[in-house]
């Protein structure tokens, strides 16, 4: 069943401080390790996660153009932070503090993608984070071709960047 046919519940999961939710994919974003804590804010068995796409938590209300900047950003091999809201098989969501990074072999080639997810803080998910992503998720939303609604936000995410004088890492960690 695709995001959109799945309704959200509006009920926020949370985890623990001390809890990391930890999930390995392949090239193409399929999982091939999901640890108990992602299994269980996902509301998925084992079975159900591995070999599924890891757009199978993809929340309805993340702005695509985060997506975007995330996978431009691993694939050209470098770590990424990012706050993100997942959304459980149930319809519920959490958020997360991500750190994103490609896994590489004995070469240097990228084999995968390794990320860790920690509790966000609280304050800067509700005065920075979460009015961010509506103006994104809007901007994306105002356009009836998903592609140009997505190519148009994610502009607006490198605009708001330039004008800081940062980069996407520099301003996430200065929330």
């Amino acid at each position: 069943m695709s995001e959109e046919a799945r309704p959200l519940t509006g009920r926020e999961r949370t985890f623990a401080d001390d809890e990391v939710i930890v999930s390995k994919t392949d090239l193409k974003g399929k999982i091939v390790y999901a640890n108990r804590v992602f299994l269980r804010l996902a509301d998925l068995s084992e079975k159900q996660a591995l070999g599924a796409p890891h757009s199978i938590v993809r929340n309805s209300e993340m702005p695509r153009c985060v997506f975007k900047l995330l996978w431009d950003t691993i694939q050209n091999g470098k770590e990424i932070f990012a706050y993100v809201v997942n959304r459980s098989q149930n319809g519920d969501h959490y958020w997360v503090f991500a750190h994103v990074t490609p896994s590489l072999d004995s070469s240097g080639n990228i084999v995968g993608y390794h990320s860790n997810r920690r509790t966000p803080d609280r304050r800067i998910l509700d005065q920075t984070v979460i009015p961010l992503y509506r103006t994104l998720l809007q901007e994306e939303n105002r356009h009836p071709n998903r592609k140009d609604g997505m190519q148009s936000s994610f502009n607006m995410l490198v605009n708001l960047l330039a004008e800081k004088k940062v980069g996407y890492d520099e301003f996430i960690f200065s929330l």
